[in-house]
C-alpha cells in the first residue's frame, strides 16, 4: 500500500504541473482560434509537429538512460549527471548553431520564406528544453516532485501571461480599443505583422527562464567529457532515440501530411491549409488524455526502475496498469460525453467541424499510455532494441493507415490511424513481454472497462436531448454509472488492501 501511495502522490504532484498547468495553457486555444485564421493556425500546427521530431534528436534517449544507469549499484549519481549533461550541452549547442545558420533556407523550404525568426526562436527553445531535461530528470530521481511542479507551473503561467499580453492586450491597445494613451509605447514593442510568431517568441523566453529556476542543478554542473565511459549509456539510449523518432511519427505525422494527402476540396469551401488548422485545434480537445499520461510517466519511469529488484514487482506493475486504465477510461468517457461543452474552447464556429474525431483520438492516447506501461519489460531487461522494432512497426502502421484513410475519410482517417498504431503496438509489446518478463496484467478487466466506457459514450450521443441542463445531467449520470460499476468490482480488492 505504501508503494501505491508513493506512486499516486508523485503522480498527483507531477499532474499538478502537467495536467493543471497545461489545462490553463489550453485556455489559450480560444485566444489563438479567435485571433488567427485557420491557415495561420495551421503554421503553428505544422511547425510544432516538426519540433516534436527534433526534440527527440536533441535529447537522443539520454533521459531514460540516465534513470537506468543511476539506479545501478555503486553509481555516483552526481558524476553521472555531469557526464550526461556535458553530452547534451555540447550536442544542443551544435544542433542549434546549425539550424540558426541555415534558418533562412529552412524557412523557405517549409513555405515560410522571410519568417526565419520562427526557426531561430524554435531552435533556441529546443536547445533549452534539451539542456534542462537532465536537471528535471535529477529532480524526479531525487523525488523532488513539488519543486518540479512549481518550476513547470511557473513556466506555464509565463507562457499564458506572455500570450495574453501580446495577442490580447497589446493587440487591442494597438487597434485603439482602449487605453489609447499607451498606444505609442505599445507601438514600440508590438508588431502586428509578427502574428503567430508571438506564440514561438513567448515560448522561447519562458523556456530560457528554466535556467535560473534550475540554478542549483546548473550550478552543480561540471564539464565531464568521457565518451569511452559513456559508451554503454549511448548504446542503451540509441534504440530509445530511434523509438522516440518512430513515436513522434506516430504522434505527429498526420499533422504534417494531412495538408498534402487530403484531396483539394474534400471539405467544401475549406482549403487544405485551413483543414490543417481545424485538425490542429480539434486535436487539442484530446490533449487532456495525453497530459494525464505525461503526468503518469514523470513519476512512473523512476518508480519502475526503483521497483525492478523487488520480488513482487510484476504484481505491482499489474495493479498499476489496472488503475491506470480505470482512470483514463473515466477521462475518455467524461470528455467524449461532454463535447457539446468542450467545443466552445475552439472559439470560432469554423474550428468545430472536426469534433467527431475527439473520442477516437482519446482512445488512441489511452492505448499509448497502455503501451507505455507495457514497455517496462524491455527497459528492465535491457532489451530496448525491442522497443525500437515495435515503434518502427507502429510508425509503418501510421504511415500506411494515414496514406489509405486520409483521402477517403479526412480528419477521421488520421484519428483512426493513430488508434490503429497504438493498439497494434500494445498488442505486440504485450505478447513479447509475456515471453521475457511475464506480468499478470488483468486483460479481461481492462477490455471490460474500455468497452463499458465506449458503450456509455454511445449512449451519451444516441438520444437527442434539447434542454441544455437536462442533457448535462444525463451525461453526468452516465459517468456516475461507470464509477459505480468500478466501485462494485474493485471494492473487495480495496478492502483487502486497507486491511
Amino acid at each position: 500500500m505504501s508503494i501505491a501511495k508513493k506512486l499516486l502522490g508523485q503522480t498527483a504532484a507531477y499532474g499538478l504541473s502537467s495536467i493543471v498547468g497545461r489545462a490553463l495553457n489550453y485556455l489559450l486555444v480560444p485566444l489563438y482560434t479567435g485571433v488567427f485564421a485557420r491557415e495561420e493556425y495551421g503554421v503553428v500546427t505544422k511547425l510544432y509537429a516538426i519540433v516534436a521530431f527534433l526534440n527527440i534528436v536533441y535529447t537522443f534517449g539520454m533521459e531514460t538512460a540516465f534513470f537506468r544507469f543511476a539506479n545501478k549499484p555503486g553509481v555516483d549519481r552526481r558524476e553521472l549527471y555531469r557526464k550526461v549533461q556535458t553530452l547534451l550541452v555540447m550536442s544542443s549547442l551544435l544542433l542549434t548553431l546549425g539550424i540558426v545558420l541555415y534558418a533562412a533556407p529552412i524557412a523557405a523550404a517549409l513555405g515560410y520564406a522571410g519568417k526565419e525568426e520562427y526557426i531561430i526562436w524554435l531552435a533556441i527553445t529546443m536547445a533549452v528544453d534539451a539542456v534542462s531535461a537532465i536537471p528535471f530528470a535529477r529532480l524526479r530521481l531525487e523525488n523532488q516532485a513539488i519543486r518540479f511542479a512549481v518550476i513547470r507551473l511557473t513556466n506555464i503561467f509565463l507562457v499564458i501571461g506572455g500570450n495574453l499580453f501580446f495577442l490580447l492586450f497589446c493587440r487591442h491597445v494597438y487597434q485603439g480599443k482602449y487605453l489609447e494613451a499607451l498606444r505609442p509605447f505599445i507601438s514600440a514593442i508590438y508588431d502586428p505583422e509578427l502574428g503567430v510568431g508571438y506564440i514561438f517568441l513567448v515560448n522561447m523566453v519562458a523556456n530560457l527562464l528554466f535556467i535560473p529556476m534550475l540554478w542549483r542543478e546548473f550550478a552543480d554542473f561540471r564539464f565531464r567529457l568521457r565518451l569511452r565511459e559513456m559508451w554503454p549509456m549511448m548504446v542503451y539510449a540509441f534504440p530509445i532515440l530511434v523509438m522516440g523518432l518512430a513515436g513522434a511519427t506516430n504522434e505527429m505525422l498526420s499533422r504534417i501530411m494531412l495538408e498534402h494527402w487530403l484531396p483539394e476540396g474534400f471539405y467544401p469551401g475549406v482549403t487544405n491549409e485551413q483543414a490543417l488548422g481545424v485538425f490542429g485545434a480539434t486535436y487539442k480537445l484530446a490533449i487532456m488524455m495525453s497530459l494525464m499520461i505525461q503526468a503518469f510517466r514523470y513519476s512512473a519511469e523512476p518508480f519502475f526502475f526503483s521497483q525492478s529488484q523487488e520480488k513482487n514487482s510484476p504484481a505491482t506493475f499489474a495493479v498499476v496498469m489496472r488503475w491506470f486504465v480505470i482512470v483514463c477510461a473515466l477521462a475518455y468517457l467524461g470528455i467524449s460525453a461532454n463535447l457539446d461543452l468542450f467545443q466552445y474552447f475552439l472559439g470560432q464556429e469554423a474550428y468545430r467541424t472536426g469534433l467527431e474525431i475527439v473520442p477516437v483520438l482519446l482512445l488512441a492516447y489511452l492505448f499509448n499510455g497502455v503501451y507505455y506501461n507495457l514497455t517496462v519489460w524491455f527497459k528492465l531487461t535491457d532489451r530496448t532494441y525491442y522497443g525500437t522494432y515495435i515503434t518502427i512497426f507502429g510508425a509503418l502502421v501510421t504511415v500506411v493507415a494515414n496514406y489509405l484513410l486520409i483521402p477517403v475519410m479526412g480528419y477521421m482517417g488520421s484519428a483512426i490511424a493513430a488508434f490503429l498504431c497504438y493498439f497494434a503496438m500494445s498488442v505486440v509489446c504485450y505478447a513479447l513481454g509475456q515471453k521475457f518478463f511475464p506480468v499478470p496484467y488483468p486483460i479481461k478487466a481492462i477490455l471490460g472497462y474500455l468497452l463499458l466506457a465506449t458503450g456509455l459514450i454511445w449512449l451519451a450521443n444516441a438520444p437527442e436531448i434539447g434542454h441544455f441542463w437536462l442533457r448535462q445531467a444525463y451525461h453526468l449520470a452516465l459517468c456516475l454509472v461507470f464509477v459505480a460499476v468500478v466501485w462494485a468490482i474493485e471494492k473487495p480488492a480495496l478492502r483487502r488492501v486497507n486491511r
